[in-house]
């Protein structure tokens, strides 16, 4: 699949997000390592804390089906810079995908490429418990 492909089902996940506090509606596309795809959209709460960033709706719901092995992440939204993963979501990529690629793409559709061992450096991981 495509980056352009992979970003195309993130942005297709705007319009289901739920986001009637920061009105910023996040999508994002999680390929796994045997070409399955997850998606997910961000869903925020009144409840500030309870809130669930896109990247990490297609991250729950790829794991509760089993799958533990991705390869790359297309995360976009409609402003004018890129929609990077937050902190936290880039901490939950990390306890299944390190060297993951990651597509990133702004409300003109346009991409940049990355990695989140780039996105963050000096990670604490699964090996760093061994």
């Amino acid at each position: 699949m495509t980056d352009r492909e992979l970003a195309e089902l993130a942005y297709n996940m705007l319009d289901k997000s739920y986001c009637p506090y920061s009105h910023f509606p996040v999508g994002a596309a999680l390929l796994c390592a045997d070409g399955t795809v997850f998606t997910g959209c961000n869903v925020e709460n009144a409840a500030y804390g309870s809130c669930i960033c896109a990247e990490r709706t297609a991250l729950v719901k790829a794991v509760s089906e089993g799958h533990r092995e991705f390869v790359k992440l297309a995360v976009v939204g409609r402003g004018a810079d890129p929609c990077w993963p937050c902190g936290a979501c880039r901490q939950m990529l990390n306890e299944f995908a390190p060297d993951l690629e990651i597509v990133v793409g702004n409300g003109a559709k346009e991409l940049v490429h990355t990695t989140l061992s780039q996105l963050l450096p000096h990670s604490f991981g699964p090996l760093s418990l061994s």
